[in-house]
């Protein structure tokens, strides 16, 4: 099977090596850098078509182990699968319902895996989204520094405004918002240990008159008109298609009248959301965001207008994504061994498999992030925004220097 296997992909020259568990060994191309060490003989029939999804549930159930990096290893796989899988036009995937206790076990699964795993990749404020780098060669933690800051500018952020965080996490841009801009921050979360340690940095760093954190569901916010900006970082692609027009309602509900609010989040690369990457979409649906939807930008605008928000800016951050998750990546890689006395072996294999692959993901347009900036305007349409973006891209100044 090994030299019958060789013989049908070696037309690919993948620098790849397939090992067998007597120590038989052929390489797919010259100079491999990755190796499959086959564990499971019965694998190798499956590698005749390799989609994503099996060969990382293979790596997950520890039928193959990967020696090399796993950036390159995606890369092979993506290659094997573009090769040999036929391509078919699956169609959307179904909508799930997205009541309140399906979306709190979902948040929970997998926000609440262990704080001390996700510090050992994430950035010092662990800020669990995209970074914003103005170089390529920006570290981690000052790329999640600009991100904080860039959201603060497109939001206006000034001394005094009240500020909804929904979808708060660990609480890093609460912190920022509310250190370098002055205003008064309401986060809201449904996973309990981000919320835990969100609660002990806000004290620890003396903001508790300032940042008032909370175990809520966006369903449940009360009231109307309370905050002058809403900003929501990650948090629409557990919202699901179905509730994409509720979701709106209630934050064009909770801003004031010439208010901003900021979306940011995950956007799928066609407009009816099929999947795209041959099983890579079921593999995270699977294994690590269950229950995730990810709406197309168009779809999202549409949703957001249909509210009454008018969308005055949008942004692509798809490059600065996989800049991010290359850098998660391999801050994973550099402390398999402490993560593994975090979390149990499966778990492990599944975030391997899924920071690498979404990095390689956002760099090939299998999906897109956008910030999508939207206004509720004053009775009698208007608002206060300024006529150009310069005040954004103001160099030279500290952080909300520019609007206090």
């Amino acid at each position: 099977m090994l030299a019958q296997l060789a013989a049908s992909l070696g037309a690919l020259k993948l620098p790849l090596r397939l090992t067998l568990p007597g120590g038989g060994s052929v390489d797919l191309g010259p100079s491999p850098r990755v190796e499959l060490q086959i564990h499971d003989p019965a694998l190798l029939e499956e590698l005749q078509t390799p989609s994503l999804d099996r060969l990382g549930e293979a790596f997950i159930q520890q039928r193959m182990d990967i020696r090399g990096s796993v950036l390159d290893a995606i890369g092979v796989a993506d290659r094997l699968s573009q090769a040999l899988v036929r391509d078919e036009d699956e169609g959307p995937p179904p909508h799930d319902p997205h009541d309140r206790q399906t979306d709190a076990e979902a948040i929970a699964y997998h926000y609440d895996l262990s704080n001390d795993f996700y510090a050992l990749w994430l950035d010092p404020e662990m800020v669990y989204s995209c970074g914003y780098f103005r170089h390529p060669d920006d570290t981690l933690a000052k790329a999640q520094v600009q991100k904080l800051d860039h959201l603060c500018r497109k939001l206006r952020l000034r001394s005094g405004q009240r500020l909804l965080d929904v979808g708060c996490g660990w609480g890093g841009l609460a912190r920022h918002a509310a250190k370098e801009y002055g205003v008064q921050v309401h986060g809201i979360t449904l996973s309990r240990q981000q919320l835990k340690l969100a609660r002990e940095r806000v004290a620890a760093q003396g903001l508790g008159d300032r940042i008032q954190l909370e175990l809520r569901d966006y369903r449940d916010l009360t009231g109307k008109e309370n905050y002058d900006k809403v900003v929501s970082v990650g948090m629409f692609e557990h919202v699901g298609h179905a509730n994409l027009p509720a979701y709106f309602q209630i934050l064009h509900q909770q801003v004031k009248p010439g208010g901003l609010v900021m979306n940011h989040g995950i956007t799928a690369r066609h407009t009816d959301g099929r999947p795209v990457g041959h099983g890579a979409g079921a593999f995270i649906a699977r294994y690590v965001f269950p229950h995730g939807e990810l709406p197309h930008l168009a779809t999202a605008v549409k949703a957001m207008s249909d509210q009454g928000l008018e969308v005055v800016d949008v942004e692509s951050l798809r490059m600065h994504y996989a800049l991010t998750l290359e850098h998660w990546s391999r801050n994973l890689e550099a402390n398999r061994d402490a993560a593994a006395a975090l979390v149990d072996e499966r778990a492990l294999r599944i975030w391997r498999v899924y920071l690498a692959g979404c990095a390689y993901g956002f760099s090939r347009n299998w999906m897109n992030i956008h910030q999508i900036l939207a206004v509720k305007p004053l009775p009698g349409g208007g608002h206060h925004l300024p006529l150009t973006r310069d005040d954004i891209y103001l160099q030279g100044r500290g952080a909300g220097d520019s609007q206090r």
